[in-house]
């Protein structure tokens, strides 16, 4: 997964290094120096302390890098997680909708990416594929469905065409 992210990412550099913040979990510590070089890279982790089932403290580390204490946290992320399981019930453990099929929950995944980054409006009239320029306008499902996948040069260009073509 760590490499396929750095596929897509912008190359960090030491003007703009990659900033990543997990929680305990130790095998980021081993896995993003195998992606990315060290020194480029500012990794903190956030580690919750529980006593009786309740966030009682917060303790964040720097890893490697120099990435600001103030910055170390992870309540995007794990809103954002909350939000995929709310709205994808295939990613529901123990719910009647629970994925069993890979390419199944593959294409639900994908469709939710699609709607969240090119039809969901976050502030008016903007999706945040339009805020960074990835289109000019908000989409429609109308659009996704009947969209001419393919380029005059037999290329694809449905950004998750490539999902459903097996399915």
């Amino acid at each position: 997964m760590v490499r396929k992210l750095a596929k897509v990412l912008k190359v960090p550099s030491l003007q703009c290094p990659l900033e990543v913040f997990t929680d305990g979990n130790d095998d980021y510590t081993y896995v993003l120096p195998l992606c990315f070089q060290l020194g480029l890279i500012d990794y903190g982790q956030l580690i919750k302390v529980k006593k009786n089932g309740k966030v009682v403290d917060k303790k964040k580390l720097v890893v490697y890098g120099e990435p600001s204490l103030g910055d170390i946290e992870t309540t995007e992320v794990e809103n954002f997680n909350s939000i995929l399981r709310e709205r994808v019930g295939r990613l529901v453990r123990e719910s009647k909708c629970f994925s069993k099929v890979k390419g199944r929950l593959v294409c639900a995944v994908e469709l939710f990416r699609f709607y969240w980054n090119f039809i969901n409006e976050f502030r008016r009239g903007f999706s945040p594929a339009k805020l960074e320029g990835l289109t000019d306008h908000l989409w429609t499902w109308h659009e996704f469905f009947y969209f001419n996948r393919y380029s005059k040069s037999g290329h694809c260009l449905s950004p998750v065409s490539h999902v459903f073509h097996n399915y």
